[in-house]
């Protein structure tokens, strides 16, 4: 294959063999693509063209999803979102995070796009706001009107969840903080009332028919579902996997929220194709879906450093990683994989997405075991790890 050496990718297949043996996942599709070709792995009770919920990994696509809005100028980076979301106008923000949600002041300005995109809006999942329920109300609040967990079945239409949204305050000034998560369900919203339909069929039509993604949705049809894994969890007490999602569940019919930030399932062929587009500089098979200039502003870090010294999801976040719009960015090599530069997002539901522009490398790992932390397991790390070994200039 080009660009890696034979004998090295042996080493890969071991070490996610190795993996679902040990039960890290009970099954593991993995994408190696460099050079203009495309390595499929699949290992234990999953096969290739599996469909994966692939969680966070969504928020790329809804981050390109609004970049084509900015493109056509129905939407500005810098202009305030009230036009289509007008339960944002007008924001109150708490005179301390963790205060009283009706102890407030008058925000010092609007809320725009480019605070979506960077999850600046001042609300959302992060440092500074962690507690115990009952101890933190605005999390409180956050968690009735939105889980941790990706659930489709559990959120209202997004009208009657922008409604709720709207009676909140903002935890901090718009623009002051990085904070996690909520920007991308938002996106969501205001692309699909920008554009005037749904937001599956913005995406449908804009960027999973033109890349050929067929298995992208937000929910599997009847006649794909034997595709479709259970999904699981692991135990805290036991620390073995339990079911939280199984075949016939919450991704098997379409969902009243269309969440940006987490509902998505998609296939390791289907999400290679998104990748393989912003790789191309927003070009995939001869198809422009994107300008070079987007790709390249989503792709570059976008956090000034007085943003990154109180943000991140745990300390040290920060240390060596952006964030540009719905991916982070390497900015400092600390390890064996992951030239700086390199950018992509993992999905909490057990998925992950990197490409490395110069290695002109991308990876993909999909299985159907969730995170036990906001940090990837050991499993991708090994991937990473054994695909940067098996390199061949």
């Amino acid at each position: 294959m080009t660009g890696f050496s034979k004998s090295r990718l042996e080493r890969v297949r071991g070490v996610l063999d190795g993996h679902v043996q040990r039960g890290a996942a009970p099954g593991v599709v993995a994408v190696l693509a460099r050079g203009g070709e495309t390595l499929v792995e699949a290992a234990g009770d999953v096969r290739p063209d599996s469909i994966f919920r692939i969680a966070s990994m969504t928020k790329p696509i809804a981050a390109v999803a609004a970049l084509l809005l900015v493109e056509e100028c129905v939407l500005r980076l810098d202009d305030p979102v009230d036009e289509y979301l007008p339960e944002l106008a007008d924001r109150r923000v708490l005179t301390r995070p963790d205060g009283p949600l009706d102890d407030t002041v008058a925000a010092e300005r609007a809320i725009t796009l480019r605070d979506l995109l960077t999850f600046r809006l001042g609300l959302g999942f992060g440092a500074g706001l962690w507690g115990p329920p009952g101890t933190v109300p605005i999390m409180d609040a956050l968690g009735e009107l939105r889980g941790g967990m990706p659930a489709p079945a559990a959120v209202p239409g997004p009208d009657e969840w922008m409604r709720r949204l709207g009676r909140l305050p903002l935890a901090y000034q718009p623009g002051e903080r990085w904070l996690y998560n909520l920007g991308s369900d938002i996106l969501g919203v205001l692309v699909a009332r920008a554009c005037g339909r749904s937001f599956e069929a913005f995406l449908r039509e804009r960027i999973f028919e033109p890349l050929g993604m067929p298995d992208t949705g937000f929910w599997v049809p009847a006649a794909s579902i034997d595709r479709l894994p259970p999904q699981y969890t692991t135990d805290p007490g036991t620390g073995q996997p339990v079911v939280y999602d199984p075949p016939s569940g919450q991704w098997s019919t379409p969902p009243a929220f269309e969440s940006g930030a987490g509902g998505l399932v998609s296939t390791a062929d289907d999400y290679a194709a998104f990748a393989a587009m912003l790789r191309g500089g927003g070009v995939y098979r001869g198809v422009r879906i994107l300008s070079r200039a987007a790709v390249s502003l989503m792709t570059s870090d976008q956090l000034p450093a007085a943003v990154k010294a109180v943000s991140g999801l745990a300390p040290g976040d920060f240390d060596d990683l952006g964030w540009g719009f719905g991916v982070s960015v390497v900015t400092r090599r600390t390890q064996l994989y992951h030239s700086v530069g390199t950018y992509g997002w993992s999905g909490g539901l057990g998925t992950s997405w990197v490409s490395d522009p110069a290695e002109d490398l991308t990876l993909i790992l999909l299985t159907q075991q969730a995170f036990t932390s906001h940090l990837p397991p050991a499993i991708n790390r090994d991937f990473w790890t054994s695909a940067y070994q098996a390199l061949d200039d």
